[in-house]
């Protein structure tokens, strides 16, 4: 079994590069805050994302198999009505700025998983550097 393949070690390589679109999507925002007519955009769940690619690898073998549950994850909704400011431009940076403190807090949880189970494996293969 390759661990870099799949495991822990592989999700939390996507989980980071998701978060690393994340983070770039929600500065596109802030830094169009004064853009007229500028609307702020942000990515899919992780959940979601994982949920669409494993979908089409998961197999049901048997009628007693738990199989992958259709629409299980769904997208946060975004405010109904978006505010907007006389330019049309619909950034609010309190919000955008609370995204991205939660993007920066899942990046260091990522990070932490990643480097504890790599030690491990070093503790396993009896190299503890």
């Amino acid at each position: 079994m390759d661990m870099g393949s799949s495991g822990p070690i592989a999700l939390a390589e996507r989980r980071l590069a998701w978060l690393d679109t994340r983070t770039r999507v929600l500065a596109g925002n802030i830094a169009n805050a004064d853009t007229p007519g500028f609307r702020p955009s942000d990515v899919a769940p992780f959940a979601q994302m994982i949920s669409r690619n494993a979908a089409g690898r998961i197999a049901v073998t048997d009628a007693r198999h738990i199989g992958p549950q259709q629409g299980a994850a769904h997208a946060r909704p975004d405010r109904a009505a978006l505010e907007r400011t006389p330019n049309g431009n619909a950034v609010a940076l309190d919000e955008q700025a609370l995204r991205l403190a939660e993007t920066d807090q899942q990046h260091a949880l990522a990070m932490g998983i990643h480097r504890k189970y790599l030690a491990l494996f070093r503790t396993a293969l009896g190299r503890n550097a």
